[in-house]
């Protein structure tokens, strides 16, 4: 029960301040490129420390780090619920995702080490059912929260959680890997940089210039970090990310086809809100509940692994998910949230029945193609690569939208593409009028084109990866214990 809770309550902080974005960089009076940071911030240490939380599940106790995760994930929480400033919201939300690497890996290694066959799958399949509720609701509950409270609501609630979790997980039973014996610090550092100037090349680009010395230095210096990070865990005697599984094809596959997925899916429930704000008119929760058929899915299919997997096994659901996921965002295309609403509807539940098939198997398929003593660290893998797959996405987008507004606007005025990006019309038509909203609007509109083509094209290289590189026979432990 609590790690179903925590499972739900780590969604709500990725999707809840897509939604809270444009009454917070107002009443903050913050730029896109520092509202873009409440996203990036959290995403980056959550992807950062994912692999060293699974090290140290493993060496000190996964229970032990659940606890000390969950609480330092509700004290950062109340700290950004209450700053009055952008800079403290962001800094606040880098310690938030580090305490939510912590819970995240911590808890699946818990389900890992605990149950087993038929039990690990049921497990298995409550987990990703969680995490699917809370991306499903995330937004709308938010949506809910900013209308009738404030954006201050949105991360307060999960002090709340974090609290029922906390009292709900001291019964968990402790565990840890009695081989591991240290941290890779130095991967640990080398990771979190390459992964911060990733970030920060794509959300410096569109002010910056994609050629300017900051976003070229960003990207040149996230390279360098990441060559760093392969020498140094080739080179350390315990690696928090043990290359040596890389061997593996099936798990190759696995631990990248969240990628596909994620990448779509973080950037749509994080822009798609303040999208239906300015462009499409509408309010915050109304905002939210727009997402609701592209979010629900993925809390819905979860639930019926089990029959899911006797129809189509493992394999095909890892693979038919992004398959069906870029399908629907090739349709997203010919959308738009005023003149084709019905039709974005319908794009957007079959996104996310493509997610949903996916997200059910996704985490016991990564943990049962490693030996049990090694579900840490598999699982630190692989939900590194998801949330680095969140992170990038994000980044990416938030760029590619901002590029694209600002070459539409004649006066190439740099504000007015933030504010056109973060659902602010209102500031717009004060300074152009309507003519300038509508321009405006219509380079959001192609910027959204193009964002829908480039997640296409990921979610089918992943489908693409599953079937080629995934092999049955590694999956049948995973494929008996969920048909059980």
């Amino acid at each position: 029960m609590a790690i179903a809770l925590a499972a739900v309550m780590l969604p709500i902080s990725v999707t809840g301040p897509g939604v809270a974005l444009a009454d917070m960089s107002g009443a903050l009076h913050a730029s896109a490129a520092s509202t873009q940071w409440v996203l990036n911030a959290y995403n980056v240490a959550f992807t950062a420390f994912m692999l060293a939380a699974g090290s140290a599940a493993d060496l000190f106790g996964r229970r032990r780090l659940f606890l000390s995760g969950t609480a330092v994930f509700a004290l950062a929480s109340l700290v950004a619920g209450t700053a009055p400033t952008i800079l403290l919201v962001d800094l606040a939300r880098f310690v938030q995702g580090m305490g939510a690497a912590a819970v995240l890996t911590s808890g699946s290694a818990l389900l890992a080490h605990t149950f087993s066959g038929a039990a690990r799958a049921r497990a298995f399949g409550i987990f990703g059912a969680s995490i699917g509720f809370g991306l499903a609701m995330g937004p709308f509950v938010s949506g809910l929260l900013v209308g009738v409270a404030s954006w201050h609501a949105v991360f307060l609630v999960n002090v709340v959680l974090g609290a029922v979790v906390l009292v709900l997980a001291r019964p968990l039973p402790e565990s840890k890997n009695p081989g591991a014996r240290r941290i890779d610090l130095p991967g640990v550092l080398t990771f979190t940089l390459a992964l911060m100037l990733l970030a920060l090349g794509f959300v410096e680009g569109p002010s910056q210039g994609w050629g300017g010395i900051v976003t070229l230095g960003s990207f040149a210096g996230a390279a360098l970090f990441l060559a760093l990070f392969v020498v140094v865990e080739l080179r350390v005697a315990e690696p928090m990310f043990d290359l040596s599984l890389l061997r593996r094809p099936t798990f190759v596959a696995i631990i990248w086809q969240p990628v596909s997925i994620v990448f779509a899916f973080a950037a749509l429930l994080v822009y798609l809100p303040p999208y239906f704000q300015g462009a499409g008119g509408a309010g915050s929760t109304m905002s939210g509940a727009m997402l609701l058929p592209l979010t629900l899915p993925v809390f819905v299919l979860p639930l019926f692994t089990g029959t899911l997997v006797r129809l189509l096994s493992v394999r095909m659901l890892l693979a038919v998910g992004p398959a069906v996921l870029a399908v629907a965002l090739l349709l997203m295309t010919f959308t738009d949230p005023v003149s084709s609403r019905t039709g974005l509807y319908a794009a957007l539940l079959l996104a996310g029945v493509g997610i949903g098939l996916a997200f059910g198997v996704m985490d016991n398929a990564a943990v049962s193609v490693v030996p049990a003593e090694r579900s840490g660290m598999a699982s630190g893998m692989f939900n590194t690569l998801r949330v680095a797959g969140e992170t990038i996405g994000v980044a990416c987008v938030g760029g590619l939208l901002l590029t694209s507004t600002r070459r539409q606007l004649s006066a190439g005025d740099g504000a007015m593409a933030d504010d056109v990006v973060q659902g602010r019309l209102g500031s717009v038509r004060a300074s152009g009028g309507q003519d300038l909203v509508d321009r405006a609007v219509q380079g959001l509109q192609h910027g959204w084109g193009v964002v829908y083509v480039v997640l296409a094209c990921v979610a089918l290289a992943g489908a693409i990866a599953i079937f080629t590189m995934v092999r049955d026979r590694d999956l049948d432990q995973s494929s008996t214990a969920q048909e059980g």
